[in-house]
């Protein structure tokens, strides 16, 4: 068995009016917010995936559906406080995770400080193991027309 993994995680959310927006496991004051069974954190739920896929555990799909009653509006950092539970139980240990928001609204680079601040506390990980970046499409595609956000999160994981 490889004890080192690499993982990568993919995920889209469209705006939504009436909702709060939530990225990086804190809220962000703007006029609306993501479209989803959960709270619809969009880069929490591409560094899942990309956790979860490391380990060969399927996706964030499989494990929380969006057909189940107890994950309606669930806080995502629960989502992937329970991946690094499965995460662990296979004997793996998170080393570091890059991830990239693609939105032009709103500006996300004042956000990303206490985004890593949040995600390290949730993965209970030194918070230098955590990059966030921020782009735009350059006016392209959904994104670039201020139809939703994408995020793209790469992961390392190793046996503990």
């Amino acid at each position: 068995m490889n004890s080192i993994r690499v993982g990568f995680g993919y995920d889209v959310h469209a705006f939504a009016a009436e909702r709060e927006l939530w990225l990086g496991g804190i809220r962000i004051n703007y006029s609306v917010g993501l479209l989803g069974h959960s709270d619809a954190d969009v880069l929490i739920h591409a560094l899942c995936d990309a956790l979860l896929g490391a380990a060969n555990l399927r996706d964030i799909g499989f494990h929380f559906p969006d057909t189940a009653g107890e994950y309606k509006n669930i806080d995502s950092k629960i989502l992937l406080m329970e991946t690094m539970i499965l995460l662990r139980s296979k004997g793996y240990e998170f080393s570091n995770a890059d991830c990239t928001v693609c939105a032009e609204e709103p500006k996300l680079n004042p956000h990303i400080p206490a985004m890593q601040e949040c995600l390290s506390e949730v993965l209970g990980v030194d918070v230098d193991s955590i990059s966030i970046k921020a782009t735009t499409t350059e006016k392209l595609g959904f994104v670039g027309r201020k139809e939703g956000m994408a995020a793209y999160a790469t992961v390392l994981i190793y046996k503990s």
